[in-house]
């Protein structure tokens, strides 16, 4: 189908600039990158991802001081003992497996 409908929008300078490197590198022009997306949309009837605001968001440990360091190394640490992690081979085997890659 002969594309011939614009779009134009306004989104933050920093990050059309970051997302626009990835799909450089990638090889993906950003108007195929928009295409993509709005043919999920439509194929999803909606947003193709969930749009939430996360339950915990990730700790930066550069901005902890020595004690917090430690209550989130402990947290990880009682995580391991209780089975609920997982090791790298697995996670990566699951990323390969999910992905087809």
């Amino acid at each position: 189908m002969a594309k011939s409908a614009n779009l134009y929008a306004r989104i933050e300078p920093e990050v059309k600039e970051q997302a626009e490197k990835i799909l450089s590198t990638l090889g993906i022009p950003a108007s195929n990158a928009i295409n993509m997306f709005y043919k999920q949309i439509i194929l999803h009837r909606g947003l193709p991802f969930e749009v939430k605001i996360p339950d915990r968001t990730p700790t930066d440990i550069s901005m902890l001081g020595t004690e917090e360091l430690h209550a989130e190394l402990e947290k990880g640490y009682v995580d391991m003992k209780a089975g609920r992690t997982k090791d790298a081979k697995t996670v990566f085997a699951d990323i390969r497996k999910d992905y087809s890659l």
